[in-house]
């Protein structure tokens, strides 16, 4: 059993965004990736990415929506994102969101423009 504690937990960013990582292959899963994202309030990211797997969002605080003219997904709200559907992360709430995502490892993250940008380094 390998136990993450979120005081020690490896933290990256991207403007706007905060991801706590958490289960990984690097961290002793095998085939799940998990961590925890904080969205700025009223972040709109720049554009948008996909993932050549399932993606899993469940909200636990605040508001974000995965894309700019999505549903609103609030507390206790959980959306499935298929592979290959675009995804641009937004909070149009006034509070930071706080997101736990999930998704099978070794997965690969496509810029807009359909550029490779590989697994991101909290997935690892």
């Amino acid at each position: 059993m390998h136990i993450i504690r979120a005081a020690q937990a490896q933290r990256f960013e991207v403007p706007g965004v905060e991801f706590t990582a958490l289960a990984a292959p690097s961290r002793g899963s095998a085939d799940i990736c998990t961590w925890l994202i904080t969205v700025a309030s009223g972040l709109r990211s720049p554009e948008s990415h996909t993932l050549d797997q399932d993606e899993v969002f469940m909200v636990l605080s605040g508001a974000v929506q995965l894309g700019p003219d999505a549903e609103t997904l609030g507390p206790g709200d959980a959306a499935v994102v298929p592979a290959g559907t675009p995804i641009q992360i937004c909070n149009p709430g006034d509070e930071p969101a706080r997101v736990y995502v999930a998704i099978r490892a070794g997965f690969d993250a496509r810029a807009a423009d359909g550029t490779s940008i590989g697994t991101p380094p909290w997935a690892k």
